[in-house]
Order: structure tokens, then C-alpha cells, then sequence
């Protein structure tokens, strides 16, 4: 019976896992043997009985699981120590692999003969919804961050008609209209705020609109979005377009809320320090691009920095805000992209590199980098490399 294993996550902030109970039976009626390693969800204060009660088995060593493995689902990449302890029979491995930077990790699954499927290259189609990690994470992010917001600033985000006289509403600004500032944009709305957003992409105007939000318009000229939803980038003209004509809505702002991300790339900065220094002391800026380069001009990967009585928060790991929920839905959309491709009769995952989920989403095969967006994206860089003398 093939054995796929959930490790602990070795982060130590991390909350999250890839596995709940209520999972369990799931996998065990597709014919697969479920082993957790100990702990697994000791920070949802689930203990290891429940998940024995569910169906699973315990080892009590992380070599031991690992050992076993057919698969080995977690949240994040396994670390580099662990790949040794993988059996010898091209075990696959399924999580957050950052490939796009994680260059050398990818070249030692290459080495190890490890089939490496990247959770954050699902392609984001109608029919990959159910298993779409990066969408279900990021609406959560979206809401942590306005929550994290509101619980910062020094004021309600409701209006309010008291006998003490009537409070104005919040002014809340999202820049970004993709699935996580959608979901700020709700949150803020259900908060009782003043809500205004503004993206590049004017399709998403409606929805933004359809969530009582009103949407900024700054005419940028040709822009749009990638065969996979994603904002593309724009040039420099048009960077500093935005920027001028978004400056006035966020100096009038309470919270501006930045989830501008560029796939496989790094975040354009979209708030300057001068725009910064024009909004009212005691304001909140949240970026969710902090960790991985910032939208914000002085923001810093992983906290919180005030600068001229202006909160700018870059603490990032959203979703693990909401570990719980989160939990329950990455588990989930590991399961549904599993027994998408998995062969009851024959009892086996069917890899098949011509399906677009799996073009999409597998990164290593039998030594190569079979994604062929990935391999491009390392020929570019090799071609740079070699342009600047870089060995």
C-alpha cells in the first residue's frame, strides 16, 4: 500500500500544517496508508490521537516517516537534510517550493531523482480551483492584513452616531485587486469602513465595485493580466503614473493595504517615502509583499516600522493568522490535487506530464526540470549570468 507521509513543519512560527483528522479517511478510501510525524498538529492543539482515531499512523521520528514515504506533503519545502532520508524510489514531493528562487533546492531534487511538485504553479483554470493553494492562502492573507490593520489604528472603522456626537467612518485604500485584496476589500466593507481600490487590471473594476467598494481610476494605457490572472508588469512611465495619481487618495487614508505581486518577480514599489510622509500621523500602511522585496518604500520583511507616525507593517506569514482555517483549507486542496490523478484500481498516482494541472505544477522529473516555464526562466538567468561575468 503506498504511504504518503505529513512532516512537521520546521519553521518554528509556523502554525499551519498539511493535514487535518477530518482528512484522514479521505485518503485511507483512495487505498493510501497515512502517516503523520509526531506533532503534527500540535499547534492547532490537535494531538496525535485524533489523528490514530482518524485512521493514521505515528512515527515517532522524522527519519522514520520520511523513510517510508511514497509522498511527502507539507506546507513548506522540505529541508535540504531531509531529501537524504527519502527512499531510493522516486518519491514525490508536494509543497511550496519557490522555484523561481530556490534554484539550488531544485537542482538537488534534480540530483536525487526527486519528482517535485510546486503547489504555487497550479494553474489558476476552472478546473483547478478545488486544489488552487496560493488563491485559498492569499484570501486569507487578505483578510488578516485588514484585520492586523484595525487592530492598529487608534480609531473605529464604522461610522457611528452617538450622543456624544457622530464618528466619520475609516478611509481604507487596497491596492491590488487579486483574490487576497478582494477579500480586504470585503473585510474592510463588513468593518463599517470607507473603502476605495484601485488595480491595474480595469476587468476587475467590477468586482470591485460589486463588493461596495469604489474603484480609482487612473488611466494607464495598455495594461492587462497573464493567461493565469496575474497583473503584468508595467513599465517605468506608467509605474510613475500610479503612483502620482494614486498619492492623493493615500494621503486621505486610514489604511492603505498594498497586495501587488508580480509572479516569479519581484514586487514593484508602489508607495514612495514621500508619500508616506504626506499621510496623517497615526495612519497604517500593511504590505503584503514586505517578505519578498516590499511595495513600500522603508518596509521591513517580517515587522513593523513607524516613520513619521505612520505604521508600516511587513510582518507577514498572513494565513498563519488564521492557522485554523488555513489548515483546513491547504489540506484540502493537497487532497483534491491528489486523488485528481489518483488510479483507485491500480492504486497508484498517475503522473502524466501532458496534463496541463501537471505541466503546470511539477517542477522536477527523473532529473530534469520538466516545467517549462521554470526552465525557461533558468535559461534567462544563465544568459544574464553569463552577460555580467557572473559564474
Amino acid at each position: 500500500m503506498p504511504v504518503i507521509a505529513f512532516p512537521v513543519e520546521v519553521n518554528q512560527t509556523e502554525k499551519r500544517c498539511s493535514l487535518l483528522p477530518m482528512n484522514v479517511k479521505a485518503y485511507t478510501m483512495l487505498g493510501i496508508s497515512v502517516l503523520i510525524e509526531k506533532g503534527l498538529g500540535k499547534h492547532l492543539h490537535i494531538q496525535d490521537d485524533e489523528y490514530i482515531s482518524a485512521g493514521a499512523q505515528v512515527a515517532q521520528t522524522r527519519e522514520d516517516l520520511l523513510s517510508k514515504a511514497n509522498f511527502v506533503l507539507s506546507l513548506h519545502k522540505l529541508p535540504e537534510a531531509d531529501l537524504s532520508s527519502l527512499k531510493q524510489t522516486k518519491p514525490i514531493v508536494i509543497s511550496f517550493l519557490d522555484p523561481f528562487n530556490e534554484t539550488d533546492y531544485i537542482k538537488q531534487l534534480c540530483q536525487q531523482q526527486i519528482t517535485g511538485m510546486s503547489m504555487e504553479m497550479i494553474p489558476r483554470i476552472s478546473r483547478c480551483q478545488k486544489m488552487d493553494a496560493l488563491s485559498s492562502q492569499a484570501s486569507l492573507a487578505g483578510y488578516v492584513m485588514m484585520m492586523t490593520a484595525a487592530n492598529h489604528l487608534h480609531a473605529v472603522l464604522p461610522m457611528m452616531m452617538t450622543p456624544a456626537g457622530t464618528l466619520k467612518p475609516a478611509k481604507v485604500f487596497v491596492i491590488g485587486a487579486g483574490v487576497a485584496g478582494l477579500q480586504a476589500i470585503a473585510t474592510a466593507k463588513r468593518l463599517g469602513a470607507s473603502v476605495t481600490a484601485f488595480d491595474t487590471r480595469q476587468v476587475v473594476a467590477e468586482q470591485v465595485q460589486s463588493l461596495g467598494a469604489k474603484f480609482l481610476e487612473i488611466d494607464l494605457g495598455q495594461t492587462g493580466e497573464t493567461g493565469q490572472g496575474y497583473a503584468q508588469a508595467l513599465t517605468p512611465e506608467q509605474m510613475q503614473k500610479q503612483q502620482q495619481e494614486q498619492a492623493k487618495c493615500i494621503a486621505d487614508s486610514d489604511i492603505v493595504i498594498t497586495t501587488a505581486q508580480l509572479f516569479g518577480r519581484k514586487p514593484p514599489v508602489l508607495i514612495d517615502k514621500k508619500t508616506v510622509e504626506s499621510m496623517k500621523p497615526g495612519s497604517i500602511i500593511v504590505d503584503m509583499a514586505a517578505e519578498n522585496g516590499g511595495n513600500v518604500e522603508g518596509s521591513v520583511a517580517g515587522g513593523v516600522v513607524e516613520h513619521q507616525g505612520v505604521k508600516i507593517i511587513g510582518t507577514g506569514s498572513w494565513a498563519n493568522g488564521t492557522a485554523k482555517h488555513a489548515s483546513q483549507m491547504y489540506a484540502n486542496n493537497l487532497f483534491n490535487l491528489v486523488s485528481e490523478f489518483w488510479d483507485k484500481e491500480a492504486n497508484v498516482f498517475k503522473l502524466d506530464l501532458q496534463d496541463e494541472i501537471q505541466a503546470g505544477c511539477i517542477i522536477t522529473h527523473e532529473g530534469e526540470v520538466v516545467n517549462k516555464m521554470i526552465s525557461d526562466f533558468y535559461q534567462a538567468q544563465q544568459q544574464n549570468n553569463s552577460k555580467s561575468g557572473v559564474a
